[in-house]
């Protein structure tokens, strides 16, 4: 089913259909297409799809927005032409799952190959590569031998007015609160993020990158960020100082590892290419699309053996807490109430 153009004109998303290389055009005109809707920006998954129609001759056309993709499904219904959602974050996984636009797929190649932390128990969604949730602290104003260890030790009174975060309700952040919760019960988790909000430099505001910015200008001493952040600074101009300004801490929850999220796939309810949409999730489920999209990226991929790229491990080793993700998906919700009570962005 090809998309129409009418599907990409639609006023509340902001679309773009990319197509796979010319040269895999008569190919692909006999093995079919695979449609995806998109979370993740398009430049940075098209080499991967490039490799998939190649090898495969199955054309990939993609449609990327910030957000709506879920809501865009549920108004398809049976009609929609999309036949995987691939999203940035646990939660939109679950949002995908939890709305009903999803099927679940087994095969020996996804359960092989991709850890049953990172992919739902049920098989409606599977994990890509892995994020840490790391902690960025000054290199002038942050001794290593005094930077937080733990995620709990960003609640220490010793951190008063010295930390910058972005909007408690934001995913990333809604996750790593979830986990909290996971770990310690809500109880517990709402005195961290009250000792949490204790210790911000200002409101919180603005992205990652934003976060080291201001410790670059001497607003605050560490932030929270997703550990790519720190590669793509590094290879952006403007922002090259940013990340000079800084150098990355790995700390554990609850003595169980440094908290990460992934970015994710899953196969959607229509799915009118399933054969083909099956066989691009084995592909990004290979070593070759590992590598791809983690070095890509500046992630971690989610398949064990995979190396990772040169710039990622100069940031140093780590162990990944081994939380299941379904239950931080379970404990989101929770998360969002906590973050609201104790008028973290206030």
């Amino acid at each position: 089913m090809r998309f129409q153009t009418s599907l990409l004109a639609a006023a509340s998303l902001s679309a773009t259909l990319i197509g796979a290389p010319a040269m895999a055009e008569e190919q692909a005109a006999l093995n079919g297409e695979v449609n995806v809707y998109s979370y993740r920006q398009p430049f940075l998954i098209q080499p991967m799809f490039d490799t998939f129609t190649r090898e495969t001759g199955v054309k990939v056309n993609v449609v990327f927005a910030n957000k709506g993709l879920v809501e865009r499904l549920k108004q398809e219904g049976v009609n929609s032409p999309a036949d995987l959602i691939f999203t940035v974050d646990i939660g939109r996984l679950d949002d995908a799952y939890a709305g009903g636009v999803t099927q679940p797929v087994s095969t020996p190649v996804l359960t092989s190959a991709i850890p049953q932390d990172f992919r739902q128990n049920d098989g409606h969604w599977y994990g890509l590569t892995q994020r840490a949730r790391i902690v960025y602290a000054s290199k002038d104003r942050v001794p290593p031998s005094e930077a937080p260890k733990t995620y709990e030790e960003l609640a220490d009174p010793k951190w008063k007015g010295r930390i910058c975060t972005r909007s408690g309700t934001h995913v990333y952040q809604v996750a790593l609160t979830a986990a909290m919760i996971a770990h310690h019960g809500e109880e517990k988790a709402e005195e961290w993020l009250r000792g949490l909000k204790a210790n911000l430099a200002r409101k919180p505001q603005g992205n990652d990158r934003a976060q080291v910015k201001a410790i670059k200008e001497g607003e605050c001493d560490i932030s929270i960020g997703n550990n790519y952040y720190f590669g793509a600074m590094l290879q952006n101009e403007e922002q090259f100082e940013w990340a000079q300004s800084v150098y990355p801490v790995f700390p554990t929850i609850a003595g169980e590892g440094t908290h990460v999220n992934i970015s994710g796939m899953a196969l959607t309810r229509s799915a009118p290419n399933r054969d083909n949409a099956v066989k691009l999730m084995e592909f990004l489920a290979g070593d070759l699309a590992q590598q791809m999209y983690a070095e890509q990226n500046f992630e971690y991929p989610i398949v064990a053996g995979v190396p990772r790229s040169g710039l990622v491990r100069s940031m140093g080793e780590f162990e990944a807490d081994t939380l299941d993700l379904d239950e931080v998906a379970a404990n989101r919700s929770a998360a969002v109430k906590l973050v609201n009570k104790v008028g973290y962005n206030d």
